[in-house]
């Protein structure tokens, strides 16, 4: 079982800043990524930013220069830097894992490794104009 725990959200004022936070603990064998995803009343799930193992990056076009993300894969941690915040950032934000997690095979009674996709609870971030 892989856990991902996120925290950091809460009500900011318009051009404002939060920092959020994910942790992703259990049996995770490798982490080939980290992203935070967001999602509006209303709308789909869209990409916010995600990092790769090699510590590549990619942003959505809505928040290209003002949030920064940066992760520790070793720690399994990743974190969000939101800066000029504006009230369309206004959604839930979710952290994301994947790489490879262990899981138990009943026929070998043994643990493997298999595909990771982890999400966590998400986080409410509301930016009021």
């Amino acid at each position: 079982q892989v856990q991902v725990a996120e925290s950091g959200g809460g009500l900011v004022q318009d051009g404002g800043s939060l920092r959020l936070s994910c942790k992703a603990s259990g049996r995770i064998y490798s982490i080939d990524m980290m992203a935070w995803y967001r999602q509006a009343p209303g709308k789909q799930r869209e990409l916010v930013a995600l990092v790769n193992s090699s510590g590549g990056t990619k942003y959505g076009d809505s928040v290209k220069g003002r949030f920064t993300i940066s992760g520790d894969n070793a720690a399994k941690t990743v974190a969000l830097q939101m800066n000029s915040l504006k009230p369309e950032d206004t959604a839930v934000y979710y952290c994301n894992v994947a790489g490879s997690g262990f899981y138990y095979d009943d026929q070998r009674a043994a643990f493997k490794p298999g595909p990771l996709d982890a999400w966590g609870q998400g986080t409410l971030v509301t930016v009021s104009s």
